[in-house]
């Protein structure tokens, strides 16, 4: 049987999050699965050495209308594609009327998807509900990534420590100034290395954290493809950051994850794993949304001592 999962969603935390699902679909067809995923969840890299996912295929859509897969022709230039590899049965986690459409252009005969023009839901929850109820069987949401080459020379003398700073957005982000007084603290009491998880586009916050007194303690990821991280974060003892990708690509690797959520919803992105210790701002208790905006109010000595207890 040839199956089709499309997972659309566009983050890296999406992509992780949604892997036990798709891994659970594999293993209850005992076939390896085909994904169709937007170019911007890494999928390809994340999922480079996991055996039950042989194939990704790109969405590509943009902002200005101008992917190979927007507007009407661009509909039938995916549904061709995806005729063409004749698959059995497709397993679409989200609502959308088009990509229902898409399945049965591409004549793909079993069809199971989220209920149509569904507009809010628990990301996790979600998934887990629907994939239970299509394979009957129960699906443990924590995810675990597979990479096989995670030998590394880290000293042990250290605690290795992924810091988090980037964000899809500026409310999203805890200052970089508090996580340069945080690296500070956490030196005093122990010898630390640093890892920077951010990219081009965090430059700036980058450069003042490597121009700080802790700079010289610290790496960054900038120049690195996201499957060159991997092993770096896996052999780490600790991330801590912000509500982002890095964050549930370290749970998913097998690390303790300490991850702060002021302007996304704790309950969706932050329940799932028994390795994510989660902190909001001062006032919240499982409450924060999209529109929170707490950055200002998570507590620098909650950070700093839940940092210490899970470096123990």
């Amino acid at each position: 049987m040839k199956v089709l999962v499309i997972q659309q969603r566009m983050g890296l935390g999406d992509a992780v999050l949604f892997l036990p699902y798709i891994l659970a679909i594999s293993k209850k067809f005992n076939s390896p699965i085909s994904l169709l995923a937007s170019k911007n969840s890494k999928a390809d890299q994340l999922f480079s050495e996991e055996e039950k996912i042989d194939e990704i295929i790109f969405l590509d859509r943009k902002k200005d209308k101008s992917g190979t897969h927007d507007g009407i022709r661009g509909f039938f230039n995916l549904a061709n594609k995806l005729k063409e590899k004749n698959f059995d049965r497709v397993f679409i986690f989200n609502s959308s009327l088009r990509y229902f459409l898409l399945a049965k252009v591409a004549g793909i005969k079993t069809i199971s998807q989220y209920p149509l023009f569904r507009t809010k839901d628990n990301i996790v929850n979600s998934a887990k509900i629907f994939t239970e109820n299509e394979i009957n069987s129960v699906v443990l949401s924590e995810p675990n990534l597979e990479i096989k080459n995670s030998k590394n020379g880290f000293n042990k003398e250290f605690k290795h420590i992924c810091l988090g700073i980037s964000a899809s957005g500026p409310t999203k982000r805890w200052g970089i100034e508090n996580y340069i007084s945080l690296c500070e603290e956490l030196m005093k009491t122990t010898k630390c290395q640093f890892y920077i998880a951010g990219g081009k586009n965090d430059l700036n916050l980058i450069n003042i954290l490597k121009k700080s007194k802790v700079g010289k303690n610290c790496v960054s990821f900038e120049d690195l493809s996201i499957k060159e991280t991997l092993p770096i974060i896996k052999n780490c003892d600790l991330y801590i950051g912000n509500d982002t990708g890095w964050a549930h690509i370290s749970c998913s690797l097998g690390v303790k994850s300490l991850t702060l959520f002021m302007d996304s919803p704790v309950m969706a992105y932050g329940k799932y794993s028994t390795r994510m210790k989660v902190i909001e701002p001062e006032g919240e208790d499982n409450s924060t949304t999209h529109d929170t905006l707490g950055k200002d109010k998570i507590s620098f000595q909650k950070v700093l001592s839940s940092a210490l207890e899970l470096l123990v």
